[in-house]
């Protein structure tokens, strides 16, 4: 047997076992399938058995298919000790159960392998639900009660250097994969331990999968390659997964190869294709609440680079004044995206985040910043049948009065919805020639007048 598989003293035990959760609510009693319920007791069972039969510090020396042979064998002891009568299928199933909960995050590693997939949301111990093709689903994946769902999450935030407890029961994590976690625990979740998992795409999405998946138009996607190719700002706003990540994705594709990018995120999801990209993200306040670096600290940093373009992951406060500062003094091109319903709303939420800057400086000088630094906001939703659209280009013209002016380029029109849910629609160009197709042209983009006609439909 191999070496990590030697029966360990209580003292070595208790050091690496995982740590026990405290002040856990009482859950409430529901009826769960019985079968189910012994087959999840006899793998807990059989997992904190295996805590006392092998040496968890040395694990990370052997392959997942070394591992499985022994723990293979060591399962079928502990059934036949335990007189459990199993078939070969519910063995072999028991065994890759026990080795996610081992080394993987038990019950959710098959969410979490599951390409189709993109959250895991779990509300509580006995229940988890999970979005498929933007449509949300609930799933069997259980946990065994509370304190199984809480080891869970301490596994989740320790591998990052993080902690949750009662005097700070919520956290902001990250897996291996990249994938975005947030849990937040008793005396807040009050009907239990709340777990909030965005998988991170393993396969970057281009701006030809999006036109395939029609979630962007083909005559769209020509005007926003001319637009970035032109150098011009772009802010890019939508709700919670409504695709904003995906679709600035995609539009980095568009960048010259030979421009320096340094990309700014909370949390790092940008897979840009180029070479030579300097990506930084930010990092919480420790235990003792010091040493946080802020998107705002970064963005300043970003300039002292030399970028040629700033891309951030997205702006939620003060850094939305130095974004605009840099667009403004010579990074052109630079690329954002914000929390917004609407374009309109878009430029309203970066105003008040200039506020939130701390700096001295009037309404009408805001705006005045803002409509000279963003030339295009893109809209995405997500639709109400999960399927995710651009549903507007708008331009920033400039300033009117004290007020910022906008013109449509491009819309999605919806026209009914089938007996299903499907939503029906088309885009349509608004007929309005945007003021970017001069600088367009000059980089080399040119774009038909047949482009912007007003009777040009797409379903």
């Amino acid at each position: 047997m191999a070496k990590w598989s030697v029966k360990l003293g209580k003292e070595m035990h208790a050091a690496s076992a995982e740590p026990e959760a405290t002040n856990e609510p009482v859950a409430a009693v529901h009826p769960v399938d019985a079968e189910s319920d012994r087959r999840l007791s006899l793998k807990v069972e059989i997992h904190r058995a295996l805590l006392d039969k092998i040496n968890l510090a040395a694990l990370d020396q052997f392959t997942r298919a070394q591992i499985e042979s022994e723990i293979r064998e060591i399962v079928f002891e502990l059934l036949k000790e335990r007189r459990e009568m199993l078939n070969t299928q519910e063995r072999n199933e028991l065994v890759v159960e026990v080795l996610d909960e081992l080394l993987g995050l038990g019950p959710l590693e098959p969410l979490l392998k599951d390409e189709s997939i993109t959250d895991i949301l779990v509300n509580g111990y006995l229940t988890v639900f999970v979005e498929r093709r933007g449509l949300l689903e609930k799933v069997e994946t259980r946990f065994q009660d509370e304190k199984h769902l809480l080891r869970i999450i301490q596994k989740i935030v320790s591998a990052v250097g993080r902690r949750i407890d009662e005097s700070s029961p919520f956290v902001d994590a990250r897996l291996a994969d990249g994938s975005r976690v947030n849990a937040i625990i008793a005396p807040l979740a009050i009907d239990g331990s709340l777990l909030s998992i965005r998988k991170f795409a393993k396969q970057r999405i281009g701006i030809d999968r999006l036109i395939e998946l029609s979630s962007v138009p083909a005559p769209m996607a020509e005007v926003m390659k001319a637009m970035v190719g032109a150098r011009k700002n772009v802010l890019i706003s939508g709700g919670t997964g409504s695709g904003k990540t995906t679709l600035l994705n995609a539009m980095s594709s568009f960048i010259d190869h030979r421009e320096r990018i340094v990309t700014i995120e909370d949390s790092a999801e940008l897979q840009l294709q180029q070479e030579h990209v300097a990506r930084l993200e930010t990092r919480p306040a420790n235990i003792e609440g010091r040493g946080e670096v802020s998107q705002r600290d970064l963005v300043k940093n970003a300039l002292r680079m030399r970028p040629d373009r700033i891309i951030v992951g997205e702006v939620r406060a003060g850094e939305a004044f130095d974004m605009l500062q840099a667009m403004n003094t010579g990074h052109d091109g630079s690329m954002t995206t914000v929390h917004a319903n609407t374009p309109r709303d878009a430029l309203s939420r970066i105003e008040q985040m200039i506020g939130m800057s701390g700096i001295d400086i009037s309404p009408e000088s805001a705006r005045s910043q803002i409509a000279s630094a963003i030339d295009v906001v893109v809209q995405v939703a997500r639709l109400s049948d999960g399927r995710r659209k651009v549903v507007s280009l708008a331009e920033v013209t400039g300033m009117e009065s004290n007020t910022i002016t906008m013109q449509e380029i491009f819309k999605f029109r919806i026209t009914g919805r089938t007996d299903d849910g499907t939503v029906e629609g088309h885009f349509e160009a608004t007929g309005i020639r945007p003021k970017l197709l001069s600088d367009a042209h000059a980089s080399g983009f040119d774009l038909p007048a047949e482009l912007f006609r007003p009777e040009l439909k797409i379903t």
